[in-house]
Parts: structure tokens; C-alpha cells; sequence
């Protein structure tokens, strides 16, 4: 029992490190600024549970890629990131001042935001470090129940937290700005990765 404990805390806690300044609480930012918070837990909940199977059963297979081929595909996906959220802002700041701005993120269906938001943040994950990590941490203790368990809780720890930070933002803060300061990170986010691809 000790040593699953042991297993579930250093999964829990890595994870939870890594992941609480990453790409993935930005998004979450971004998603709880376009859809309804329970739309977006449920879909980040299924794709989290996925992620972690994944990362402790097949997450491997990642870490066989060169490093340089998977920091391109990084940098070119947080690049159209951010280029797509920058336009959206624009859009949205449109809107916001035809009156359109909250009845917007209420007026999509439930179905269709819990599907965006499991979409982007299954993708997003893939080659994270915190996947990474969840994958040496089995390979030590090689219990992947335990890892598995600590990894999807610390990833909706910060999510949760992400959403309940995105609510007091929009109560504050217009959702296009939301949305460029998310650009921002992703355009640093591409930047960084790009270096890593060339250098």
C-alpha cells in the first residue's frame, strides 16, 4: 500500500507542478471564455482519463520521435493557435460591442462544447511533459493503476482551478482580452518550440 501511495503522490504532484503554469490552464482559460463551465469540465474530464491510459500505457511511442520533429509540429500548432485566437478576439470584441458577448458562450449546444474542449485538450497534451513524466514515473514504481490515478487528478486539479480562475475573469475582464493574452502565451509557446526544432 505504501509503495502505491508513493507511486499516486509523485504522480500527483509532478503532474501537477508541470501542468499548473502550462499551455493546458491557458486553454482552459480560453475554452471557459467561449463555453459553460460544465461543458468544459466534462470534455476536459474524458480526454485527461484518455491522456492517462495513454500516457502510462502506449505514452512511450512518443519519446521514439526525434526531439526535432516534435518540437515543428509543436510550433506550428500553438503558431495557427494563436494566429486563430488573435482573430477570434478581434471578432469577439466586435461583438461584444453589438451587445453579443456573454449570449454568445451560453448559445452553444452542450454537446458541441464538451467535443471542442475534449478535442483541444486530448491534442494538447500529446508530447507534454507531463505526460512524459507520468511515463517515468510508471516505469519506477511500475504501478500504472496508481499513476495513472495521480496523473488524470492532478490534470483536473488544474483545470478545475483554471475554470473557477476564468469565471472571476470574466466577471472582470472582456473575454477578448482573454483571448489575446492566451495568443500571446501561444505565440511564446511556438517561439520556444521552433528554437528547440532548430537549435
Amino acid at each position: 500500500m505504501g509503495h502505491w501511495l508513493l507511486a499516486f503522490v509523485s504522480a500527483y504532484g509532478a503532474v501537477f507542478l508541470l501542468e499548473l503554469p502550462d499551455k493546458t490552464t491557458a486553454l482552459t482559460l480560453v475554452l471557459s471564455s467561449r463555453f459553460r463551465s460544465r461543458a468544459v469540465l466534462l470534455g476536459a474530464g474524458v480526454a485527461f482519463a484518455l491522456q492517462a491510459v495513454v500516457a502510462v500505457a502506449l505514452g512511450s511511442a512518443i519519446t521514439l520521435l526525434p526531439d526535432r520533429v516534435v518540437a515543428a509540429a509543436i510550433a506550428v500548432l500553438f503558431g495557427v493557435g494563436a494566429f486563430l485566437l488573435l482573430r477570434e478576439s478581434l471578432e469577439t470584441d466586435t461583438g461584444a460591442a453589438d451587445g453579443a458577448g456573454p449570449a454568445k458562450r451560453d448559445a452553444t449546444p452542450f454537446p458541441r462544447a464538451a467535443m471542442i474542449s475534449f478535442g483541444t485538450l486530448f491534442l494538447t497534451e500529446w508530447g507534454d511533459a507531463s505526460q512524459i513524466t507520468a511515463i517515468g514515473v510508471a516505469a519506477r514504481y511500475a504501478t500504472p493503476v496508481a499513476v495513472g490515478l495521480g496523473t488524470f487528478l492532478a490534470l483536473m486539479s488544474v483545470t478545475v482551478l483554471a475554470l473557477l480562475v476564468g469565471r472571476k475573469l470574466r466577471a472582470k475582464v472582456p473575454a477578448h482580452v482573454i483571448q489575446r493574452g492566451a495568443a500571446a502565451v501561444f505565440a511564446v509557446f511556438a517561439v520556444i518550440a521552433l528554437w528547440q526544432a532548430i537549435f
